[in-house]
């Protein structure tokens, strides 16, 4: 997911998001140890899209880049 893309969400759709890409990445380690990865990438793409937000959040909460989206 793009960066302007998670800056036109609002806080509660943030916090879904990375719910839901943490269960992913969760998900991810139990089909590498069975095999089953078909991406080895998918772990750094999940991972820097979890960072993404985990950003976006934190600037808002301090004020760096405004508390509402765009």
């Amino acid at each position: 997911m793009r960066l302007d893309e998670i800056r036109s969400k609002d806080d509660a759709d943030l916090r879904l998001l990375l719910g839901r890409a943490r269960r992913e990445l969760f998900d991810l380690r139990f089909k590498s140890v069975m095999g089953e990865v078909e991406s080895p990438d998918a772990f750094r793409e999940k991972r820097r899209s979890i960072a993404k937000i985990l950003t976006v959040l934190n600037e808002r909460r301090h004020g760096v880049r405004g508390a509402r989206p765009h």
